[in-house]
């Protein structure tokens, strides 16, 4: 496995609020989600099938559900929490500084 390093995913002020967008990251697709001041790393696309959750929707309790099958993930932990999700999401450590979203990979 690969030493892990922080890559830059760009301004933190491009991740609003109560939605999901998407980042390529060493060759990796990264969706980046904001809940009030907290932002959220995880990987791009549903364990169920080949949605991308940058489609997805991002709700008040810290979920995010797939468009395809409306299976939800908690964005915090990654963990499914629904049918038809059998297994969880990857998520990957964050941090903001000067204004900048990093993303810990590796």
């Amino acid at each position: 496995m690969s030493e892990a390093h922080w890559h830059d995913a760009g301004p933190a002020d491009a991740v609003p609020d109560g939605e999901v967008v998407g980042c390529q990251l060493a060759g990796r697709q990264i969706a980046l989600a904001r809940l009030g001041s907290e932002c959220f790393a995880f990987d791009a696309w549903c364990t169920h099938g080949q949605a991308a959750l940058t489609d997805g929707f991002v709700e008040a309790d810290g979920s995010i559900e797939c468009p395809l099958h409306q299976g939800r993930f908690d964005i915090r932990s990654g963990k499914a929490l629904c049918e038809p999700l059998e297994q969880h999401l990857q998520t990957f450590a964050l941090k903001i500084e000067d204004g900048r979203v990093w993303v810990r990979l590796g």
